[in-house]
């Protein structure tokens, strides 16, 4: 008899709270970057000119939303991720093929990215506010004050604004991430070198993020001030996608709808889609490496017990 640890469907929310507790800092660079209607600092600069005007815990404005985000998109993709996979599993001789999990992951992302649009919104919002004057700040409390002034204020369909970009990029970057790490487990496992624990995780996480890793590791520099992505079809999908998101999120009425936003970030160049790279990609490596050790860990300890 061999015993079996299956994962509960809220695993990959928590184990994602977690990894979000760790890079938040990052994301609300990003997130100040990706804002920006002119490139007036760099990633550094940022982070120097947050700290300095309003404190070193300046960086974790917002991480009540940034944990409500991960509790509705983060665990609504991986729940339903890994509920098929476990299902369909346990119906066939074998592992899913690598396309189905791609299709799962693609499902999953979307359908994440759209139930979490409310709160990438206030996400979002949250985290820009600390480089705003005192007067245009929002000054929401926290995530579901940020939820309730939205609906109250602007109604609800401004909760989904920015939910095509969301839910676009959460099905590419769940197949990047999920998909790749099955997949990468699969055949670190299928070698006998190795055993299901923790380094196996690690090994199979940091897989998966290399693949993803091509959206801004392929740069060609220009100088220090300016970079030019030239690589992979990350780089022309996901990122993009993120500053739109973005921008849509935090607008205050600037913006007519996803065409006009597209505009008028055209306008500045073709670089502006890929405001925040750096801090997204430096982010990327221990957020996905923490998010799967975290959700092994729990798995391992309080998963579903099956003995075959």
């Amino acid at each position: 008899m061999t015993e079996k640890r299956m994962s509960r469907w809220y695993f990959g929310g928590l184990a994602s709270c977690g990894a979000a507790c760790c890079t938040h800092p990052l994301d609300l660079i990003k997130v100040h970057l990706q804002t920006q209607q002119e490139v007036k600092m760099r990633m550094m600069g940022m982070a120097v000119h947050v700290v300095k005007n309003d404190g070193l815990l300046a960086l974790y404005s917002g991480l009540s939303a940034s944990l409500c985000r991960q509790m509705s998109y983060s665990l609504t993709r991986f729940a339903i991720y890994e509920t098929v996979r476990d299902m369909m599993g346990s119906t066939s001789q074998g592992p899913m093929p690598f396309y189905q999990k791609v299709l799962l992951g693609a499902f999953g992302g979307f359908t994440g990215g759209f139930v979490g649009t409310p709160a990438d919104m206030v996400n979002v919002r949250m985290q820009n506010d600390v480089k705003l004057p005192p007067e245009l700040r929002r000054n929401y409390k926290h995530a579901i004050d940020g939820l309730f002034r939205v609906f109250r204020e602007e109604g609800v369909r401004k909760l989904f604004s920015g939910a095509t970009m969301a839910s676009s990029r959460g099905a590419l970057v769940t197949v990047g991430q999920l998909a790749c790490y099955d997949q990468a487990k699969q055949l670190v496992l299928g070698t006998g070198m190795m055993g299901d624990n923790i380094f196996t995780h690690f090994l199979s996480s940091f897989i998966a993020v290399s693949i993803r890793l091509s959206h801004w590791l392929d740069w060609s520099f220009v100088d220090s001030d300016q970079y030019i992505p030239y690589g992979g079809c990350a780089t022309f999908l996901c990122q993009p996608l993120d500053v739109m998101k973005t921008r849509l999120m935090n607008s205050k009425g600037e913006y007519t709808g996803v065409m006009h936003c597209l505009q008028e970030t055209a306008k500045l160049g073709p670089l502006a889609f890929y405001k925040g790279l750096v801090p997204a990609g430096i982010r990327l490596i221990p957020h996905t490496v923490l998010t799967f050790i975290f959700l092994e860990q729990l798995k391992k300890n309080f998963g579903i017990r099956i003995i075959s």
